[in-house]
Parts: C-alpha cells; structure tokens; sequence
C-alpha cells in the first residue's frame, strides 16, 4: 500500500498479493484514512469474477468484463483483452521502496505489463495541496499495431454509504454552468462532449456527496471528453474521466507511449463549498498569479462597426472611471464588416484604423491606457484569402462540403504547418504591437473531421496546448483571456494555460449571477471574467440597479462592457466609485477561500473579508413595506476575533451566529470585513 497525503487529506492505494490490479484502499480526510477499508466488498461474489467488484483504480478489459472498464486494447489478432501484472512502483523524491499505508508520498507510479500484448500501463499519481491529480501511459514495448478503443485517465472510486447524490453542471450558450443534481441508488450517469471543444452541454466536472464529506473530479481536457459515475449493483460508486476516441481508435504502433489528460480527484469534509474550496486552490497553484486590471470592452458598443475616432472617444471615457486597459473585439482587420468574411487573413484594416494600430495604440497609451486585442486564430472565413490560399489547411471530410457553423470553417490545427501558421501569427502581432492582452476566442465546435483512423482530438488540443504555453514563455507580459462563443472552453487544461476565462455572452445581471455561482463549483474567481454592462435577461429579465450589477461583476475579474457613450454623468460617477473599490479588494477576490452565503458570497483571506450580497428575488427592494431587519451570518472567520464591518466592531462569533445586517432597502450590498486583532 501507498499513501499520497495532502494538506488535509489522504489516498490509499494498494495492489492485492495477486497483482492483478491496483485498488483503493482509502481516500478522505487523514483520521479517516487511518481505519479499516469502507470500500473494500465483503462476502463471495458469484457468476462474475471478483475485479468486477473491487474498487479498481485503473479497469483493463481482460481484468474486468462485465462492469465499466477504463481501458480496452485490440491487437492485429482482434482480441481486446489484457492480461496486466503489477511488476513494481516508483514513489517520489526521495525514491524508495513502497513500504505499506503508513509510507506518504506525494507522487507514485504503478507499472503493470502484459508480456503476452507486450503492453506496459503506468498509472500515474501525483498530489498537489488536496489535489490528486491522476493520469497514464500505455507504451506498446512489442512488434504489433494496436489499437485503443477506449482510454480513460483514472476511475475513482468514491467512498459514500449508498444513495449517492451526484452533482454536475449543464448548460447551453447564453446558460452555462447551471447546477443540478441526482441521486443515483443504482445505475449509470454520463456527460460529455463529442463537440471537438469543452463544450456549453456539460463542464467535466462531477461531484458526490456522502453526508458531510464531498468528492469531486474534473479532467483537463479542451477536446472531446466523457465522464461518467456509476454505481453497481453492490452500492459501489466509481467516477471514469477521459478523453473520447474516435471512432476507429487511436492507432499505437511498435515503440510509442500514449498519455492520458490528468484527471484530477478532490476531497473535502466541508462538504460542496468546501470541495470547490480545493478546486479554487489547485487552480490558484496552475496560474501566474497576475494581478487583474479593469478592462473596458468595446464590442457591445461598437460591434463591427470600428472606428478609431469612436474607439478613442470610448476610451477617453473608460479612462474617466478608472479603467486600465482597452479592449477592441472582432472587427478590427481587413474583410470583417460583419461575420461572413476575414477570419484568417490578420492584417490590421487601415479603413478602421487609419493611423494604423500602432498609432491608435499611442493614443490610447497617450490617455493611459493599456492595449487589449480580440482574435480567433483557430477559425477562417470561407471567402479569405487564407482559405483561398490554402484551401488543405481548412478541416473538412474528403469530397464532402464542410459544415459551416457561424458563417465560418475551421482550421485543421492537427497540421504542424497550420499550428506553425497561429503561432507565427501571434507571434507577428505580439511582437509588432504594444499588446498587453490577448482574448482568444473559438466560436464553433469541430464536426466533420475526416479521417478517423488518425487520432484528430489529440494533435488539435496538443498543438492548442503548445502554443498557449509558448505564449507564456515568450511573451510572458501578455494577459490571455480564453473565451469560446461564451463558455464553451472551460476546463482545467485551459485554466493552467491562460489568466482568465469568460464564462458566458450572458451579461444580464440576474442570470450572469447564476451562471458566476454554478461557475465557482468548480473554478475559482481569478479565471471568471465578468463584465457590467447594459445586457437584458435572457431569462430572467427583471431589473437591477447598476450597483447590483458592479456587484455581480466583481466578485470575478472585472470589466466593462457597456455602451459608455449612452451613461449619464451619474452613472459613470457610479461606475467609477465601484471600480475604485474594487483595485482596494481585487487580489482578496483573486487569492481567497470562497464561501457562500445564505444571500451572496464572502470572500475570506488573512486579514480581510469582502462580502457581497444579492437580492435575487421580489423582496423589499425599495424599502416601501414594513419589515424586520434582515441578517446574513458569515463564514470563515476567527470566533475569538474582532472584526470591523463599516462602522461597526463585533465579534467573529456574533458575525458566524447572527451575522451582518441588511435591511433590503437596496437591491445588493458589498461589505469589507476587517480583523482588528
């Protein structure tokens, strides 16, 4: 037995003298982990063999038949059954034999071989605070092709005492990240995406809840994927993450090593809020820890319809308010009066600029602003140039017309020579212009793929994956916001790659509110972009003030959206007032522990505490009917501190018991909670 131990949790993992199979032993707060096995089945299984009940870490087809194996394997003699034998583990530094569940380590590496296949499987474990991030290698050792059909990262076994709640996130453009749930006595829960991209269906994000405790798993994929959670018929609950395969398989050839995406499995006795607690800091460890400045996004505003006059009078306004960067969205290059045309072809459009970027950019330097640019490498527009040019860089099926998905195709990024096109792109306008920040958007998923026999997902992502990471080496300086046609592209693979991510095109305040509260189960506030702006409900349409709506906002990283060139004086009074108070509470926001609230969100760091709350349904608002003081209590306080809230001194007890008060005159409040002692 092996035992990876975080800062407040422990996994057990075993392998049986047999040495067939690796399995859980243990996974939940260390005390927890310290007692007998709960997930270990008793009693003698009959008609089916013992794996297709144990609690299995990694299932082979040929090890396990009848229950959800994680892995299956064909060779050129079409069987698809292995036959693994445990042959050793590596642990972490310093390396030495395993020595039983007492001997920690914070990463471990199991290796089983099937000499008859010629097939090694290495399962792979690493914890990073009370993260445990899971993944393997399958390396073809012999002189056959084989052929993967199915290739998970990891199966978790979660330890529940029987009628699992299970918890995920669905949603659509316009509606992502909206939380449901359901309780799974027995039987078989799948999302995913066949989408190419994350997708807005499904997020890859599971969670379970056995009284107190919480589990959950997210897996870093930005391509198609699929999670499922499956109870069995023992009460049994085990959750499978991985990418999806095509549908011919992923070819294997002699001497090469395939590697899953990481999964990653957490655990918290703080129940869901403290689950994404832990998913908050795992994050937090995968980021850059950049300070956010305020953005000013002019596409609301402007649309398509660039012009650089117009864009500076914005800005000119922005900066009035206390904005620090200016953003200008689709439109900005040659062909792109509307959406039918000039993706691909990334030249500035001198009609729109006429002083050319680099002029327009030393005039908003000149007001002292920072410059931010839209882009969406990845797509071409059928009537560019590019698309003319290189009409084999388009992915598309052999003969057949591709899809076209927003009057646009995409670009087949599985192609060395086109991942070389996006990055030299970047590259030429990183380098050219005093860019300080990148959005990259994606706008359509990918469909019609072509052939199947090659393993197109895997090139697509791997290649996404290298230019965001060499985007960070080589311009370093450069803030990236991921966006996909709203939400469609958050995942734990891209939040390890960029700074910030937008959640949805919805920015209406009520709506945005649910969608940011579904969003932080999983992802913690520094990815979560959000944007005041003048957005209607989709659906939910009543009214907000603006002050609800720079209170939604930021509680992410904030910015602005809004057609500024239509905001009175008082508004942009407000605007500026709320924008001052957030640079004073941006990096508490950004690097905290989040709780929520009865009515709202606190976010809690060492000294300080900010606490925004929502009036989310037809109460008071207006103050005009008699009522009796309203009171949140708070979280994660010290009990034996004073703490000042405004003008007010009161013990952490009274906050955590009784609470702050709100007497629902206004529609939101946001509370700065300072530690006195």
């Amino acid at each position: 037995m092996w035992t990876l131990r975080g800062a407040t949790t422990s996994y057990v993992v075993g392998v049986p003298d047999h040495n067939q199979w690796a399995q859980l032993i243990a996974w939940g707060p260390h005390a927890v982990t310290e007692g007998p096995s709960v997930v270990a089945p008793v009693g003698t299984e009959h008609f089916l063999p013992r794996a297709d009940v144990e609690p299995l870490e990694y299932a082979v087809r040929g090890v396990r038949y009848a229950s959800p194996v994680d892995l299956v394997i064909s060779g050129p003699d079409g069987s698809d059954e292995l036959r693994l034998v445990f042959s050793g583990a590596t642990t972490g530094d310093p390396l030495h034999p395993a020595a039983g569940a007492g001997a920690a380590e914070e990463q471990l590496e199991l290796t089983f071989r099937d000499e008859l296949r010629a097939v090694r499987v290495v399962l792979h474990y690493k914890v990073v605070a009370d993260a445990v991030e899971r993944w393997v290698a399958v390396h073809n050792d012999g002189n056959d092709e084989l052929r993967l059909h199915r290739h998970d990262s990891a199966g978790f076994t979660v330890p529940t005492t029987g009628g699992a709640t299970v918890r995920y996130l669905w949603g659509e453009w316009n509606s992502e990240f909206q939380q449901a749930e359901v309780t799974l006595e027995r039987g078989r829960l799948t999302i995913g995406s066949a989408q190419g991209i994350t997708g807005h269906s499904y997020s890859p994000f599971l969670s379970v809840k056995d009284g107190g405790t919480a589990y959950g798993v997210q897996l870093a994929w930005s391509g198609s994927w699929e999670m499922s959670a499956d109870v069995d018929t023992t009460g049994q609950l085990r959750i499978q993450a991985g990418r999806v395969s095509p549908s011919l398989g992923i070819t294997l050839r002699p001497g090469e090593t395939w590697v899953s995406p990481k999964a990653v499995g957490v655990c918290s006795a703080e129940g869901a809020d403290g689950l994404a607690r832990v998913f908050h800091a795992y994050e937090r460890s995968l980021s850059r820890k950049r300070t956010p400045k305020v953005l000013y996004n002019s596409w609301f505003a402007t649309e398509f319809d660039i012009r650089a006059d117009h864009q500076l009078e914005l800005a000119r306004r922005a900066k009035t308010i206390g904005v620090e960067t200016f953003v200008v969205d689709d439109g900005w290059f040659v062909g792109r009066s509307d959406d039918t045309g000039g993706l691909g072809d990334w030249e500035v459009d001198r009609a729109k600029f006429p002083n050319g970027l680099d002029g327009f950019i030393a005039g908003l330097n000149d007001i002292g602003l920072d410059f931010g640019l839209w882009v969406e490498p990845e797509s071409v527009s059928p009537k560019s140039e590019l698309a003319a040019n290189h009409p084999e860089w388009i992915l598309r099926t052999p003969g057949r017309d591709p899809v076209l998905i927003r009057n646009q195709l995409l670009l087949d990024l599985s192609r060395d020579d086109v991942a070389d096109f996006v990055w030299t792109t970047l590259d030429r306008l990183l380098s050219t212009y005093q860019i300080k920040y990148l959005k990259w958007d994606a706008n359509r998923p990918r469909l019609d793929s072509g052939d199947q026999r090659r393993d197109l997902d895997g090139r697509v992502v791997t290649n996404l994956y290298a230019i965001l990471d060499r985007l960070r080496v080589e311009h370093p300086e450069v803030y990236v916001e991921g966006c996909a046609g709203g939400g469609a592209r958050v995942d734990l693979g891209m939040a390890a790659r960029v700074d910030t991510l937008w959640p949805s095109d919805n920015t209406a305040p009520l709506d945005r509110l649910r969608i940011q509260q579904g969003f932080r189960t999983g992802f913690a506030p520094h990815l979560m972009s959000s944007w005041v702006t003048d957005a209607v409900g989709t659906h939910d349409g009543r009214e907000r003030s603006l002050d609800f709506r720079f209170r939604v906002a930021m509680a992410g990283v904030l910015g602005i959206g809004a057609d500024l060139s239509r905001w009175n004086g008082e508004q942009l009074a407000t605007a500026a007032q709320y924008i001052e108070q957030y640079k004073g509470i941006r990096e508490l926001v950004a690097d905290s522990k989040v709780y929520g609230l009865s009515a709202g969100v606190q976010y809690v760091g060492a000294t300080r505490s900010v606490v925004f709350l929502w009036e989310t349904g037809d109460g008071n608002v207006r103050g005009t009917l008699p009522t009796r003081p309203r009171r949140v209590p708070l979280a994660g306080l010290d009990p034996a501190k004073n703490y000042r809230v405004g003008d007010e001194v009161h013990p952490g007890s009274y906050l955590l018991q009784v609470g702050v008060r709100w007497d629902d005159s206004t529609d939101s409040n946001c509370l700065v909670v300072e530690a006195l002692d």
